[in-house]
């Protein structure tokens, strides 16, 4: 993904999720972390709780994309040893029908005696 473009994205969803803790009358959510900034009378208070609030978003974006990454990783790790298993199981089959194959070749011989 672009540098620039990443950062926008971050954006739009900070903006959408401010957009979506917005009081509203018929429903109220609160997300803990976030302060209820329509509170403050003064414009600057008000912008600056805006922006911690824009910054504990982003801190919690951040996580969970931390978090999100190590699971994918660790799932990722769990897939290529599975795969490895498969290929060691596949190859111990392939191994052991040649056997097989082998002692009915020796068996047939014999049976018809």
């Amino acid at each position: 993904m672009i540098p620039g473009r990443k950062h926008a994205l971050r954006l739009c969803v900070t903006a959408a999720l401010i957009i979506g803790v917005r009081p509203s009358p018929a429903v109220a959510q609160d997300i803990r972390g976030v302060e209820k900034c329509t509170a403050e009378a003064q414009m600057e208070r008000r912008t600056g709780c805006l922006q911690a609030n824009v910054e504990f978003l982003h801190q919690a974006l951040a996580k969970l994309e931390r978090d999100t990454r190590d699971k994918i990783n660790a799932l990722t790790r769990d897939l290529a040893a599975s795969r490895a298993d498969i290929a060691a199981l596949k190859s111990t089959v392939t191994k052991l029908d040649s056997d097989l194959g082998q002692l009915r070749a020796k068996a047939d011989p014999g049976s018809k005696k």
